[in-house]
């Protein structure tokens, strides 16, 4: 009976992660720009992932007895559930790098410009070699000390 609950549960989890992995097929064929195709890719591709090993590990323990198969698609699991946000981050923000401008349902672009795409991929301002951005951090830094200090002489803490 045990064996039986085990094998509807591992497969359960495995045909929902199938679902996940084609969910996310037609998506990239359905979708109109890339970023929505590559905001289906990641999710359900993340998603297919997360059920497919839970059923490879159920199965690993429970019918095959094996642990070690079992921490190695853990393993697997956990490095997996790092590496394909950062990739789809790391896509998506080379694309608005290079000016690639999103697009609504409608495909009209949702920016003016190439420029302004690749202006709000970056995490600084266009002017940060100028100094001005330097000056403002090091003021701030210094009020935020002045504050630490006058914070601590006056409740008795004395660095």
């Amino acid at each position: 009976m045990f064996d039986a609950i085990v094998w509807v549960v591992s497969w359960a989890f495995m045909l929902t992660g199938c679902v996940f992995v084609l969910t996310g097929a037609v998506g990239i064929i359905r979708m109109p720009d890339l970023y929505t195709r590559l905001h289906a890719a990641s999710l359900t591709d993340t998603g297919g992932t997360i059920f497919i090993c839970l059923a490879l590990i159920i199965q690993s323990v429970f019918v095959f007895g094996s642990a070690m198969a079992a921490i190695k698609v853990a393993l697997i699991l956990f490095f997996t559930l790092f590496t394909g946000p950062t990739a789809s981050h790391a896509l998506a923000k080379t694309a608005l790098l290079s000016g690639l401008v999103p697009t609504d349902a409608d495909g009209k672009p949702l920016l003016e410009s190439s420029e302004e795409a690749t202006q709000m991929a970056r995490s600084r301002p266009a002017d940060y070699r100028t100094g001005q951005e330097s000056e403002a951090y090091n003021s701030r830094a210094q009020l935020f000390d002045s504050e630490a200090t006058n914070n601590d002489t006056t409740s008795g803490v004395q660095r």
